[in-house]
């Protein structure tokens, strides 16, 4: 079997993260994001993996190259414009002949594959969503499910008073190859406004697979940094204890510097003396000046800040910013 992870999206919600880098591969407790999706892919067996690209596709690449991944076969698809989720799926048709999986890319989940694969196919379906149960689902799209699991309904960011069930898709897909024939070549389509309400309308087999283990959508500042800290708080991903905090390779780390809950710095970052860090992430080559203070923030490659200046809650500096010493933000 083969997976299509759909990587081609501006990541327009995590400016100024990604004005520079592609949202798959922002790093996570310093690893790239996508990372995460192919190791969870390996462990059930798939080798082979289609990425649909869009924006930034050489430095992907260049990016996953790096990590030398042993035993999987990464190819590389192009869209010379954003075709959408569902037009991903059709440029990259000629290298799905059987059974597949799609996967979002900005999705950090422990999702069990080969659970939502056996129900695929007991159920001989022709697509087959993940679900996941979320607290408001106002924020998303609903989709509502028979005993069966058969997919009933999609409703769009409901009301509060239009819920009748907690489920969302959780971006994780096995499709049939025959879908591919109701997808239009060459134009954007969504899967999620196009393809599956066709497919209701014309009584289809699709189906769901609900989950309730740990997912989220890495889509915006504040749940990136939600996913930095849930992996080193929660030691998610990991058959280690909870790190709580994480240093990168060649860090230097003055002395009495305060670390407070989880926290994430890069690689090659200086930290100066007396310095207090509670709940952020730092990005690699960056600067913190001596006495600066950081909280639930974010820091991007190669920024500088100056001595005893303070970063306050739900800051995002971008790569390259300059703050100045005794600074408030």
């Amino acid at each position: 079997m083969k997976a299509l992870i759909l990587t081609g999206g501006f990541g327009t919600r995590l400016r100024p993260l990604t004005l520079h880098t592609p949202k798959p591969i922002l790093p996570i407790a310093n690893r790239p994001l996508l990372l995460y999706q192919i190791e969870m892919l390996k462990k059930v067996g798939i080798r082979e993996i289609i990425l649909a690209t869009c924006y930034k596709p050489r430095l992907l690449k260049n990016t996953l190259d790096k990590l030398r991944l042993p035993g999987i076969r990464l190819h590389y698809i192009q869209e010379k414009r954003p075709l959408g989720t569902g037009g991903a799926v059709k440029n990259a048709a000629s290298f799905l002949d059987d059974t597949f999986l799609v996967l979002n890319g900005d999705i950090l989940s422990d999702f069990d594959l080969k659970e939502i694969i056996r129900r695929h196919r007991k159920n001989r379906a022709e697509a087959t969503l993940a679900l996941a149960r979320v607290k408001d689902p106002t924020l998303y799209g609903l989709v509502e499910t028979d005993s069966s699991q058969r997919v009933r309904r999609f409703l769009e960011k409901p009301a509060w008073d239009e819920i009748t069930a907690q489920t969302i898709s959780a971006g994780f897909y096995v499709f049939e190859p025959s879908l591919l024939a109701d997808i239009p070549p060459g134009v954007p389509y969504s899967l999620e406004r196009r393809l599956f309400p066709h497919l209701l309308e014309t009584d289809r087999r699709l189906f769901a697979h609900t989950y309730s283990g740990y997912w989220l959508d890495v889509g915006t500042n504040e749940k990136y940094l939600q996913a930095n800290m849930d992996v080193l708080e929660k030691g998610l991903f990991s058959k280690r204890p909870p790190a709580g905090r994480l240093l990168g390779s060649r860090c230097r780390v003055g002395e009495q510097v305060q670390f407070h809950g989880p926290v994430c710095v890069g690689a090659d970052c200086r930290i100066g003396r007396g310095a207090v860090l509670d709940h952020c992430v730092i990005l690699e080559k960056s600067f913190i000046g001596q006495g600066a203070r950081l909280e639930n923030c974010i820091v991007g490659r190669r920024v500088r800040i100056g001595e005893h200046a303070t970063i306050g809650s739900g800051t995002v500096l971008g790569d390259g910013c300059a703050i100045q010493s005794y600074s408030h933000l």
